[in-house]
């Protein structure tokens, strides 16, 4: 069976992801591991310091592809051009590309974007409204004129959620309804599922077909029961897999959400025909 994984970086990336031994950030990667569930080592994911050690574990935990996303908050800010380094000649990875209106203004933030996509080759966009300064929700309008070029353009947009924002009061999904109201040719693509709003989220993208949860490491915890339930029935054409390494391991996060209990037949939807249909990859 084909797979995409719609969150998979390697830790090279950046010190967030567990860059530099030594660190505290290295050391915040080992137990994020933990606490999502990683069995064995938690440091598994210094298989991937190098590119090519990296693409060692993409290609042995057998996927099709693996979506690489980029970040541009105040506190990160990973190059669109490093993005490209890394995903360039390989067809097995995909980029995304990262931006910020409220950093670089709504022009330069749409000139950003057409130069990741038209020229770098990446094949979407980050935008991480909750850990914006100041924080934002999704549906703020300084991101109105990014979302209607990117559903003009037919490029998928991904939002960062999740426990780790700073504020939980922007982890709402319930602003997700504005959005999907106003583009609906807008592919919107949640990373983290919102987690713990993981009922609210499911409640929106019921009604909103263009909204596509990636509960990705949140997945196997606690209080995302829903997601599998909600995936088998009315979600089988939005739900998408993903691992979140280098927080979780790519080959037991496969086969973590292969034993959720979807059926064969909506497995391959999950892990891949859902997302090659936003990437417009082969079917």
């Amino acid at each position: 069976m084909k797979i995409i994984d719609m969150r998979c970086r390697p830790a090279y990336l950046h010190e967030f992801f567990g860059a530099v031994k030594g660190t505290k950030a290295y050391e915040g990667a080992k137990w994020l591991n933990r606490r999502v569930g990683t069995r064995g080592d938690d440091e598994h994911f210094k298989k991937s310091l190098t590119k090519e050690g990296f693409l060692d574990e993409v290609k042995s935990a057998g996927l099709s592809h693996a979506v690489v996303v980029g970040r541009r908050t105040p506190s990160q800010r990973i190059s669109n051009d490093f993005l490209h380094e890394i995903t360039d000649s390989h067809k097995e990875l995909l980029g995304i590309a990262g931006v910020d209106p409220a950093l670089d203004g709504i022009d330069e933030t749409i000139k950003e974007i057409d130069r990741s996509i038209d020229k770098l080759g990446l094949a979407g966009i980050d935008i991480e409204p909750g850990f914006a300064e100041p924080p934002r929700h999704a549906d703020d309008k300084i991101y109105f004129p990014i979302y209607e070029h990117l559903a003009h353009k037919k490029i998928p947009l991904t939002l960062m959620s999740g426990p780790t924002t700073p504020n939980p009061l922007f982890n709402d999904p319930s602003h997700l309804a504005n959005i999907a109201r106003e583009f609906p040719s807008l592919a919107i693509i949640c990373y983290h599922g919102y987690y713990p709003n993981t009922h609210q989220l499911v409640g929106v993208a019921f009604k909103y077909e263009n909204i596509y949860p990636v509960p990705d490491m949140y997945g196997f915890i606690a209080g995302s029961e829903v997601f599998a339930k909600a995936g088998n029935t009315f979600l089988q054409d939005q739900l998408l897999f993903g691992s979140s390494y280098p927080f979780r391991p790519i080959r037991q996060s496969i086969d973590d959400f292969a034993a959720l209990g979807f059926d064969d037949h909506i497995l391959e939807k999950l892990f891949y025909k859902n997302a090659a249909r936003i990437f417009n990859l082969d079917l």
